[in-house]
């Protein structure tokens, strides 16, 4: 590759730090980084990947890693699947991104049978010889977004993009370790993936089946000073009681609104470490980090523009963001534009102003009509969840034909380990937290935001991306 083209990830991987004290680890094995030096997972087929758009579905993040690693610079496109897509929906996103060849770790008879090329990847081996020339141009990496229903919205990303907000330091130690509970096949996991690679450091996986408290444990025992999720992911966390097994020097949250009672929790339980929250999305990219402590943002950050070329607004009540970490479009025949005329992509979450400061109330879609009154579930959730025994909660809609919709709310107790305070029990002690929990409410909010009911859940249904799955009424 000539000086003048944009470096591949392999390069920024290679330059960072010492490949040999690196390593990627998941449930199964440790692959040191050394050994992809000089080294192809993916066979004699690599040359006929040159200039190619290529769709990636694997089992594992370990082979979609590796494969990401040697595909960069190589493919003229990169679709990366994640794990929950549906086999049906392949010929679609074949189509969409006009790619006919498929990089997978096993044989896709069928799909070869409707004319596509299947590349099955393996363990990495050793190549003689010079690697196969770039392509022309630098590839693109087209990421799913997330919480799509139907058919899938493909984004449009290029390594530059996705790595803007990332600073391109040196590790010489080579000894700094990252994990996440996110997939590193979705836009959150990627990040962090993206910056232990390039950052010089090692990087944790989480497995697709292993329990919480088995990767906390594995985690630990690597190592792991940096580790990210979604709030919902990190309550989940903390109710385990291998949340003691880490010691992270910093924890972040993105993906989803967080809270101050998560907030705090993740301070009482980690003291030593920089608790942060991060506002990013697959279109918009890495917007900004807070690490004040403090749910929500500051007004500080909306107006000019800010260093990286970040640009923040609030219109019509949602959060817009100009950036050049945006995704530069959708594909398919139509698409909608991700930004609007001035460069804005609108991410369609409510931002409300308190105290100088701005707080996410949820998605547009997600208010509850009561009465002709809106109530932003985020809002009740964050006040049931400062209960002391509240680990977490969902709030949400329940039809009313008189007033349209009422709220109503599920709520996961933190264990205590008597049977009165179990979630689903019938005791006097639920009772009891029933009655605390909406005296608390009525004493924050106005009466038509208060919970209509209350039922005490053992869980709450997370989706693959690991945040709370909301069903708007």
């Amino acid at each position: 590759m000539s000086s003048t083209e944009p470096p591949t990830l392999w390069e920024l991987t290679a330059a960072a730090g010492p490949v040999a004290r690196r390593f990627l680890l998941d449930e199964h094995a440790s692959v040191p980084l050394d050994v992809l030096a000089g080294a192809t997972a993916l066979g004699p087929q690599r040359a006929a990947l040159r200039g190619q758009n290529v769709v990636l579905i694997v089992g594992t993040q370990r082979a979609a890693t590796l494969a990401l690693l040697e595909l960069d610079g190589l493919a003229r496109r990169i679709v990366l699947c994640p794990p929950d897509l549906k086999h049906q929906q392949l010929p679609h996103v074949m189509a969409m991104a006009e790619a006919r060849i498929v990089v997978s770790d096993r044989p896709l008879p069928e799909l070869e049978s409707a004319g596509a090329v299947c590349v099955v990847t393996g363990a990495p081996t050793q190549v003689a010889g010079a690697p196969e020339p770039a392509a022309d141009r630098p590839t693109e990496w087209v990421l799913f977004t997330s919480g799509t229903t139907g058919p899938p919205k493909l984004a449009v990303h290029s390594l530059r993009s996705l790595t803007g907000a990332i600073a391109r330091v040196t590790n010489t130690a080579g000894d700094q370790v990252w994990s996440t509970f996110y997939d590193i096949r979705r836009y959150g996991g990627l990040q962090i993936l993206l910056r232990a690679l390039i950052g010089g450091g090692s990087m944790v996986l989480s497995g697709a089946e292993e329990p919480v408290s088995d990767f906390l444990a594995r985690a630990g025992a690597a190592g792991v000073a940096f580790i990210s999720g979604t709030p919902t992911h990190w309550r989940r966390a903390l109710l385990s009681p291998a949340a003691t097994a880490i010691a992270p020097a910093n924890v972040r949250l993105s993906g989803e609104v967080a809270d101050q009672a998560i907030l705090d929790k993740l301070r009482g339980a980690y003291p030593a470490a920089r608790v942060a929250h991060a506002f990013a999305s697959t279109e918009a990219g890495v917007a900004f980090e807070v690490a004040d402590g403090l749910a929500g943002f500051s007004t500080a950050l909306i107006g000019p523009e800010r260093p990286g070329g970040i640009t923040l607004r609030v219109q019509d009540d949602t959060l817009r963001i100009r950036s050049p970490r945006a995704a530069s479009r959708y594909l398919g025949d139509q698409p909608e534009p991700i930004a609007d005329a001035e460069g804005f992509v609108d991410t369609k979450d409510l931002v409300v102003l308190r105290d100088d400061r701005y707080h996410f109330a949820g998605r547009k879609d997600g208010v509850i009509n009561v009465g002709g009154l809106k109530v932003h579930p985020l809002e009740v959730e964050a006040v049931i969840n400062r209960h002391p025994r509240v680990e977490m909660s969902l709030v949400k809609a329940r039809r009313s034909p008189i007033i349209g919709a009422i709220v109503v709310a599920d709520v996961v107790l933190a264990a205590t380990g008597d049977a009165t305070g179990d979630a689903g029990g019938e005791g006097a002690d639920t009772k009891r937290l029933e009655t605390e929990i909406l005296d608390l409410c009525r004493g924050t909010l106005a009466a038509y935001k208060v919970p209509a009911t209350l039922r005490f859940v053992p869980a709450l249904d997370v989706t693959p991306s690991g945040k709370l799955r909301r069903v708007h009424a």
